[in-house]
Order: C-alpha cells, then sequence, then structure tokens
C-alpha cells in the first residue's frame, strides 16, 4: 500500500494496482491425538485441508505514460486513505495546471491571430519598420564606387548561370525509385529538380527585384524559408537546394543592397555637389559685380579727382583721395575673395517653429551677401523663416565649419547623411564653442526671435498650442 502522506493518483492515471483477492482458506477440525482403540464406523477421519494458492505478484500498471521512470510501486490490495491536507492540496494542484493550460491555449491563440499563415515562414515585410530597425547601414561587401559593385554583379550572375548549367544547384537522391524502377525515379527526380529550382530563382528574383533600401533582412529570411520550402518538400527524394548555390544568391541581394545603397549615397553626394557649385557661382557672379561697380566707381572719383586738382580745390582733393582709397580695399578685399575659395561666412541659425529651442544649423556660404543665404534657406520648405544667431567672415571659412560639425558631431540630427549640418544644441552651446575657435565674437544673438512663430502661435489649435517639443 502507497504512504498514506501521498496524494492519490491524478485522474486517469493508476499507479499501485491491488492484488486479485484471493481464495480464503476453509476452516479445518483439529487432528485428534491418536488412541489405541479402533475408531468407529460414525467417525470417519477429517481429510487433510487443501493447500492455498500463492497469490499472483501484483502487476504494475500501463496506464502511466510512456515518457514516465519506470518507478512504480507495487503494494497489495489494500490501501489507507489520503488524509483531508493532501486531497486539498491536490486539488489546488489541479487547479493550477487548468489555470495554467488555459493561460497556453490563450498565448497559442494570438500568436495564431498574429501570424496568420500559422508556420514558421512569417517574414516582415513592413518597409517603414525595418527601415527603423537597421538604422545606418553597414555594407557586407564594400567596394569604392557603384560601378565596382554593379561589375561584381555581373560575375557573381555569371556565377550562378554557371552552376545551373552545370546542374549542381539541386542535390537530390539518384537511388529513388518509381515503380520499382530506378530510371524512372531518376527521370522524376530530375523533372522535379527543375520544377523545385525554377521556384527557387523566382523567389530570389522577386527578391532582388523587390528589394530596397534596409529590407535585406526581410529578402534574406524570404529566400532562407523558400530553401527550407523545398527541402521540406522534397525530403522523400532527398532534394534541397545546394548550399553553394544558396550561398551565391545570398550574396547576390546583399550586393544589390549594397549597390543600392552606393547609388543612393552617390546621389546624394552629387546634389550635395551641384548645391556647392550652384552657391560658389552665385558668389563669384556677385563678386564679379561687385569688382564691376567698384571699378566703375573708382574711374568716376579718378575724373573727379583729376578735374578738382585742375581746379585747385584742395579740400575737396582730400576727400575724394580718402574715398578713392576705400574704394581700392575695397577691391583689394574682393579680390581676394574670388582668388580665396575657403574665405566666406560662417553662420549659425534656428527656427524654433519647425525644430524646436535645441535644434540649430551650421553652414558656410561664400556669398557677399550671406543674408541671401539665410533667406533661401527659409523658403516654402519650412513653415517660418530662419533666426540668425551667428554671421562670421573667416579666412578659411571651410575648416572653421569642419570644426565646429566636428565638436557636435555626436549630436547630429542625421548620422546617415552626414553633409546634413543640422545638431542637437542650443545657441548658447553654439556660441561657446565658436568662441573658442576664434577667440572674439562681436556680434552674437543668444536668443531668436522667431517674430512670424509668435505671431501664429496665438492662433493654432488648442490641442496643439503650445512651443514644439525640443
Amino acid at each position: 500500500m502507497p504512504d498514506p502522506t501521498w496524494p492519490p493518483a491524478p485522474p486517469g492515471w493508476e499507479f499501485w494496482v491491488p492484488d486479485e483477492a484471493p481464495v480464503p482458506p476453509q476452516p479445518t477440525a483439529p487432528t485428534p491425538p491418536p488412541v489405541a482403540e479402533a475408531p468407529t464406523p460414525s467417525a470417519p477421519p477429517s481429510p487433510a485441508p487443501a493447500p492455498t494458492p500463492a497469490p499472483e505478484p501484483p502487476r504494475p500498471s500501463r496506464h502511466a505514460a510512456p515518457d514516465e521512470p519506470d518507478d512504480t510501486v507495487l503494494v497489495g490490495a489494500s490501501a489507507a486513505p489520503p488524509p483531508p491536507a493532501a486531497t486539498a492540496r491536490v486539488r489546488e494542484l489541479e487547479a493550477e495546471v487548468d489555470a495554467l493550460r488555459r493561460q497556453l491555449a490563450e498565448a497559442e491563440r494570438r500568436a495564431t491571430e498574429q501570424r496568420p499563415t500559422g508556420d514558421d515562414d512569417f517574414v516582415e515585410l513592413d518597409d517603414a519598420r525595418l527601415l527603423q530597425q537597421v538604422g545606418i547601414y553597414h555594407y557586407h561587401h564594400p567596394l569604392e564606387n557603384a560601378e565596382l559593385y554593379r561589375e561584381r554583379l555581373a560575375e557573381l550572375r555569371e556565377q550562378i548561370k554557371e552552376m545551373v548549367k552545370a546542374g549542381k544547384a539541386i542535390e537530390a537522391s539518384d537511388r529513388f525509385s518509381f515503380n520499382n524502377s530506378l530510371a524512372a525515379g531518376r527521370r522524376m527526380t530530375a523533372d522535379f529538380s527543375k520544377l523545385m529550382l525554377r521556384a527557387y530563382n523566382a523567389e530570389a528574383d522577386n527578391c532582388v527585384r523587390a528589394l530596397r533600401a534596409g529590407a535585406l533582412a526581410a529578402a534574406t529570411k524570404r529566400l532562407e524559408t523558400a530553401a527550407g520550402t523545398i527541402a521540406r518538400l522534397g525530403q522523400m527524394m532527398e532534394m534541397r537546394v545546394s548550399p553553394e548555390y544558396h550561398a551565391l544568391r545570398i550574396t547576390e541581394l546583399e550586393l544589390t543592397a549594397d549597390y543600392l545603397f552606393k547609388q543612393q549615397e552617390e546621389r546624394e553626394a552629387a546634389r550635395e555637389e551641384r548645391e556647392r557649385l550652384r552657391e560658389e557661382r552665385k558668389a563669384e557672379q556677385e563678386l564679379a559685380a561687385q569688382r564691376e561697380k567698384l571699378d566703375k566707381e573708382r574711374a568716376h572719383y579718378l575724373n573727379t579727382l583729376a578735374a578738382l586738382r585742375a581746379q585747385g580745390a584742395v579740400d575737396d582733393v582730400a576727400d575724394i583721395e580718402n574715398r578713392l582709397a576705400a574704394i581700392d580695399a575695397a577691391i583689394e578685399e574682393n579680390d581676394y575673395r574670388a582668388a580665396n575659395i575657403r574665405a566666406g561666412y560662417v553662420y549659425v541659425v534656428s527656427n524654433i517653429g519647425a525644430f524646436g529651442k535645441s535644434v540649430v544649423k551650421i553652414g558656410m556660404t561664400r556669398r557677399l551677401e550671406p543674408m541671401d543665404r539665410i533667406r533661401e534657406l527659409g523658403d516654402a520648405s519650412v513653415p517660418f523663416p530662419f533666426d540668425v544667431h551667428a554671421l562670421y567672415f573667416s579666412d578659411d571659412a571651410v575648416t572653421l565649419e569642419n570644426e565646429l560639425h566636428a565638436a557636435f558631431a555626436a549630436r547630429r540630427l542625421n548620422h546617415a547623411n552626414p553633409r546634413r549640418e543640422f545638431f542637437f544644441a542650443t545657441p548658447e552651446e553654439v556660441r561657446d564653442v565658436l568662441a573658442e575657435k576664434v577667440g572674439n565674437l562681436l556680434e552674437y544673438a543668444a536668443t531668436p526671435e522667431a517674430e512670424q512663430f509668435h505671431q501664429s502661435l496665438s492662433s493654432w489649435p488648442a490641442g496643439v498650442r503650445g512651443e514644439p517639443a525640443a
């Protein structure tokens, strides 16, 4: 019998099998002692009792789970009833098990709803989510330019074609028989191999054609799923996509993704270069127009000076000479700026109506009038014009701009494209760094005026009224 402290077996389980009921022994009369006299006829001797059959040993129950360890305790027929405390504990455990089973069923139901396919072949196809997950793109096969990627892709596709022609793209058993015929089995395997290869190549080509920037992980998962499905469906024929061929198609995906990103980078760089050249052309045109204007003024004052000297107006001559000296100084500065392409204005601007209080733009312009460039920045692409905090002329504005960008490099808004010149920084922080670089700042406006923003703020809807989040 079991230990009295053990709980009873769960419903449907049987750990202890009672013995079969033994045959009760027949009562026998005591054997009388021998006597000398002869027995009387009416009292014959009692027959010897039949031997009691030994009870069968208890048999273990086979109702237990097949993976349970065979540590069943075999006991006799009778067992003491479990104590009430043990019974109550068993009921509590059964209730906990039922609750856990309900939670498991609910979790499986939710997982099935979130994954309609009902299998492990779920592939993330949300481009926006993928782009947010990848962050900054890292090249798998770093090459110098898009043309090198194009050449490498052409070489890789030739390797893919050679493997297909050589019949090494799909691996399959050559011992599969059909209708007890190996030859028929090989023909059937060859036909199915072509079919599977066509399906796999169609999936790979779709992944390449539909590949977008940042979606490499989804495309790779999609192709891995296709290869796994072919291996599962061709298990009877030991059919699968060759690992070498699959690796080539994965490399094709990686190179295609790298090529798309390199193209995007080169287009962005070309756009920035066109913008820089356009800015330089405007600056050169302004400087040339200014030089022409100064030359005309200088010629006019030279003629005036000659006439005054002829008339003997000494006082007027001195004034004209002073003006000519100022014009000569302006011509010299204009020629210097035209010859020195690194000279220009470093500007610090903000737009709290569009970006908040803690975002500034640090840039450089070679324009003769730098405010023209600031006004261009505040065109229709932003709701409010930019406020100027600093316009600092430098003989080497390019280096000064790069130093300021390096000082706030960790606070860039756009880490994927370093040519974007917006930074998470306050005007006061930029002023401190700029003062360290140049030594002295004559003019710097720490507080933006943001006139149009403050005028418009009171007319905004009540739900969005207030300054933008910094």
